[in-house]
């Protein structure tokens, strides 16, 4: 079996992702996103080993990405096109009486969505590893038992494997969707 041959699963998986990336943002841009899908993946996957520490589990790994990504918006958005900027604050068809309280909304919106993007990606990480804690601290009696729990701690780390790389994705896609 060739080097190509063996590695059609990652190629399939990097075109998917390029393609979806580059619908949401400028093709040139994919790569920063990918990137960072992969490392919030690899942190999370080597979490998974014992006595390791999950740097997602903890809120400072989350808001470094976030916040830096969010700073950039707001800039770039206040710099370049602050009219488009300010426009976003009022949807169209508001009435006269709402636009104070919808402006102060969007504006509260905006400003905690780093935030958001963090407690989203912290907590589903925890829960998984509380799962796995849970599981792995039963006693065992009987054989049944044991083989049971064992089975229930195989499928949950499995389960904890797509977590993984549904947080990564869901990180990288919400952040692809603030900046556009």
């Amino acid at each position: 079996m060739s080097y190509s041959q063996a590695n059609w699963p990652v190629k399939l998986l990097l075109t998917s992702l390029t393609s979806e990336f580059s619908n949401l943002i400028r093709p040139t841009k994919t790569i920063y996103f990918i990137s960072l899908l992969f490392f919030i993946f690899i942190n999370n996957f080597l979490g998974l080993f014992p006595y390791t520490f999950t740097s997602p589990t903890h809120p400072v790994f989350g808001i470094s990405f976030a916040l830096p990504f969010w700073l950039i918006i707001i800039c770039y958005s206040m710099k370049h096109q602050p009219v488009y900027l300010l426009a976003h604050l009022v949807p169209t068809g508001t009435p006269n009486a709402l636009k104070p309280f919808m402006v102060l909304i969007e504006i509260i919106r905006n400003i905690i969505r780093p935030l958001t993007l963090t407690v989203r990606l912290t907590a589903n990480i925890i829960a998984g590893h509380l799962l796995l804690t849970l599981a792995g601290t039963e006693t065992t009696p009987s054989i049944l038992i044991f083989t049971l729990i064992i089975t229930a701690v195989v499928l949950i780390i499995l389960l904890e494997l797509g977590v993984a790389f549904i947080q990564a994705y869901v990180f990288s896609v919400l952040s692809t969707l603030y900046i556009s």
